[in-house]
Protein backbone atom coordinates (compact mmCIF):
# COMPACT_ATOMS: atom_id res chain seq x y z
CA UNK A 1 0.00 0.00 0.00
CA UNK A 2 1.50 3.35 -1.13
CA UNK A 3 1.81 6.23 1.83
CA UNK A 4 -1.15 7.98 -0.30
CA UNK A 5 -3.58 5.47 0.09
CA UNK A 6 -2.48 4.70 3.95
CA UNK A 7 -3.56 8.22 4.65
CA UNK A 8 -6.63 7.90 2.63
CA UNK A 9 -7.02 5.12 4.51
CA UNK A 10 -7.14 6.61 7.85
CA UNK A 11 -8.56 10.16 7.23
CA UNK A 12 -11.65 7.73 6.06
CA UNK A 13 -11.66 5.60 9.07
CA UNK A 14 -11.49 8.64 11.11
CA UNK A 15 -14.06 10.75 9.74
CA UNK A 16 -16.76 7.04 9.56
CA UNK A 17 -15.53 7.16 13.71
CA UNK A 18 -16.96 10.51 14.29
CA UNK A 19 -20.19 10.25 11.74
CA UNK A 20 -20.58 6.87 14.44
CA UNK A 21 -19.68 9.12 17.25
CA UNK A 22 -22.10 11.90 16.35
CA UNK A 23 -24.97 9.65 15.91
CA UNK A 24 -24.81 7.93 19.53
CA UNK A 25 -26.89 9.56 22.07
CA UNK A 26 -24.73 12.26 24.36
CA UNK A 27 -24.54 10.60 28.31
CA UNK A 28 -28.04 11.61 30.41
CA UNK A 29 -27.57 12.09 34.39
CA UNK A 30 -28.79 9.20 35.94
CA UNK A 31 -30.54 9.10 39.47
CA UNK A 32 -26.68 9.46 41.37
CA UNK A 33 -26.81 13.12 39.64
CA UNK A 34 -30.25 13.24 41.55
CA UNK A 35 -28.31 13.19 44.57
CA UNK A 36 -26.22 16.33 43.83
CA UNK A 37 -29.05 18.19 42.89
CA UNK A 38 -30.22 18.17 46.45
CA UNK A 39 -27.39 20.76 46.92
CA UNK A 40 -28.04 22.92 44.55
CA UNK A 41 -29.20 26.98 45.70
CA UNK A 42 -27.62 29.39 48.29
CA UNK A 43 -27.09 27.84 51.87
CA UNK A 44 -26.16 30.04 55.32
CA UNK A 45 -23.88 27.82 57.24
CA UNK A 46 -22.65 28.14 61.07
CA UNK A 47 -18.78 26.65 61.03
CA UNK A 48 -17.48 25.05 63.91
CA UNK A 49 -13.75 24.44 64.26
CA UNK A 50 -11.58 22.49 66.58
CA UNK A 51 -7.85 22.85 66.55
CA UNK A 52 -7.38 20.69 68.78
CA UNK A 53 -9.59 17.92 70.72
CA UNK A 54 -10.95 18.97 73.68
CA UNK A 55 -10.65 22.45 72.74
CA UNK A 56 -13.37 24.98 72.52
CA UNK A 57 -14.43 25.68 68.99
CA UNK A 58 -13.63 29.05 66.58
CA UNK A 59 -17.49 29.52 65.31
CA UNK A 60 -18.19 31.68 62.60
CA UNK A 61 -20.72 32.36 59.41
CA UNK A 62 -20.87 31.46 55.97
CA UNK A 63 -22.48 31.07 52.80
CA UNK A 64 -22.28 28.04 49.88
CA UNK A 65 -23.31 28.72 46.43
CA UNK A 66 -23.96 24.82 44.52
CA UNK A 67 -24.91 24.87 40.94
CA UNK A 68 -24.89 21.90 38.64
CA UNK A 69 -22.20 21.36 35.92
CA UNK A 70 -23.89 19.34 32.72
CA UNK A 71 -26.26 17.60 35.11
CA UNK A 72 -23.16 15.87 36.07
CA UNK A 73 -20.78 17.84 38.16
CA UNK A 74 -21.93 19.67 41.52
CA UNK A 75 -19.92 23.08 42.07
CA UNK A 76 -19.19 24.50 45.69
CA UNK A 77 -18.66 28.36 46.05
CA UNK A 78 -17.87 28.87 49.89
CA UNK A 79 -17.28 31.96 51.70
CA UNK A 80 -16.42 32.54 55.20
CA UNK A 81 -13.78 33.66 57.70
CA UNK A 82 -11.71 31.51 59.73
CA UNK A 83 -9.46 32.68 62.50
CA UNK A 84 -10.69 36.22 61.83
CA UNK A 85 -9.00 35.80 58.02
CA UNK A 86 -11.46 36.00 55.27
CA UNK A 87 -12.00 32.02 53.69
CA UNK A 88 -12.63 30.62 50.10
CA UNK A 89 -13.21 27.78 48.92
CA UNK A 90 -14.16 25.60 45.86
CA UNK A 91 -15.28 21.95 45.38
CA UNK A 92 -16.18 19.82 42.59
CA UNK A 93 -18.52 16.65 43.39
CA UNK A 94 -19.79 14.24 40.83
CA UNK A 95 -20.50 10.59 40.63
CA UNK A 96 -17.54 7.75 38.84
CA UNK A 97 -19.98 5.15 37.78
CA UNK A 98 -16.86 2.51 37.50
CA UNK A 99 -16.13 3.47 41.44
CA UNK A 100 -19.18 2.97 42.18
CA UNK A 101 -18.69 6.53 44.41
CA UNK A 102 -19.18 10.03 45.25
CA UNK A 103 -15.30 11.76 43.77
CA UNK A 104 -14.40 15.11 44.45
CA UNK A 105 -11.93 17.67 44.86
CA UNK A 106 -11.52 20.78 47.55
CA UNK A 107 -8.68 23.71 46.95
CA UNK A 108 -9.30 26.72 49.22
CA UNK A 109 -7.44 29.78 50.21
CA UNK A 110 -5.50 28.55 53.09
CA UNK A 111 -4.28 25.60 51.64
CA UNK A 112 -1.48 25.26 49.42
CA UNK A 113 -2.70 21.58 47.89
CA UNK A 114 -5.30 19.68 46.19
CA UNK A 115 -7.49 17.49 48.21
CA UNK A 116 -9.83 14.59 46.80
CA UNK A 117 -12.30 12.62 48.14
CA UNK A 118 -14.15 9.35 47.71
CA UNK A 119 -17.35 8.85 49.33
CA UNK A 120 -20.72 6.82 49.17
CA UNK A 121 -24.41 7.16 49.78
CA UNK A 122 -26.75 5.62 52.17
CA UNK A 123 -30.50 6.62 51.02
CA UNK A 124 -31.84 4.92 54.37
CA UNK A 125 -29.91 7.60 56.20
CA UNK A 126 -29.98 10.62 53.40
CA UNK A 127 -26.17 10.53 54.85
CA UNK A 128 -23.04 10.60 52.18
CA UNK A 129 -20.14 9.15 53.84
CA UNK A 130 -16.20 9.09 52.70
CA UNK A 131 -12.71 9.95 53.27
CA UNK A 132 -10.95 13.25 52.03
CA UNK A 133 -7.29 13.35 51.46
CA UNK A 134 -4.84 15.62 50.91
CA UNK A 135 -1.67 17.91 52.35
CA UNK A 136 -2.69 18.82 56.33
CA UNK A 137 -1.38 21.47 58.18
CA UNK A 138 2.21 20.55 58.22
CA UNK A 139 2.23 19.48 54.45
CA UNK A 140 2.36 15.96 55.29
CA UNK A 141 -0.52 13.74 52.88
CA UNK A 142 -3.36 12.74 55.19
CA UNK A 143 -6.82 11.57 55.25
CA UNK A 144 -10.00 12.61 56.84
CA UNK A 145 -13.22 11.14 57.39
CA UNK A 146 -16.30 13.43 55.89
CA UNK A 147 -19.92 12.72 56.57
CA UNK A 148 -22.80 14.49 55.46
CA UNK A 149 -26.10 14.11 56.17
CA UNK A 150 -29.44 15.41 55.33
CA UNK A 151 -32.21 15.86 58.21
CA UNK A 152 -34.65 17.40 55.60
CA UNK A 153 -34.63 18.85 51.86
CA UNK A 154 -33.75 22.36 53.77
CA UNK A 155 -30.65 21.60 56.26
CA UNK A 156 -27.43 19.50 56.01
CA UNK A 157 -24.55 18.87 58.58
CA UNK A 158 -21.30 18.35 57.25
CA UNK A 159 -18.81 16.98 60.23
CA UNK A 160 -14.96 16.36 59.56
CA UNK A 161 -12.77 13.73 61.69
CA UNK A 162 -9.24 14.30 61.78
CA UNK A 163 -7.06 11.47 62.74
CA UNK A 164 -4.93 12.18 66.03
CA UNK A 165 -1.35 10.87 66.42
CA UNK A 166 -2.63 7.89 68.75
CA UNK A 167 -4.70 6.09 65.33
CA UNK A 168 -8.05 7.73 66.16
CA UNK A 169 -9.97 10.84 65.58
CA UNK A 170 -11.71 14.09 66.44
CA UNK A 171 -14.08 15.60 65.35
CA UNK A 172 -12.49 18.87 63.94
CA UNK A 173 -15.13 20.70 61.66
CA UNK A 174 -19.26 20.73 61.90
CA UNK A 175 -20.57 22.92 59.53
CA UNK A 176 -24.61 23.23 59.93
CA UNK A 177 -26.35 24.54 56.76
CA UNK A 178 -30.11 26.30 56.46
CA UNK A 179 -30.85 26.62 52.55
CA UNK A 180 -31.90 30.18 51.45
CA UNK A 181 -35.50 30.51 50.47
Amino acid sequence: MTLKRAVAAAVFLAFANLAEVRAQAPPQPGPEHAILQRDVGTWDATVEAWLAPNTPPSISKGVNEGRMLGGFWLLDDFRSEFLGQPFEGRGTTGYDAGKKKYVGTWVDSMSPGLNTSESTWDEKTKTLSGYNEGPGPDGKPTKARGVTQWPDADSKVFSMYAPTPDGKEFLMMRITYKRRK
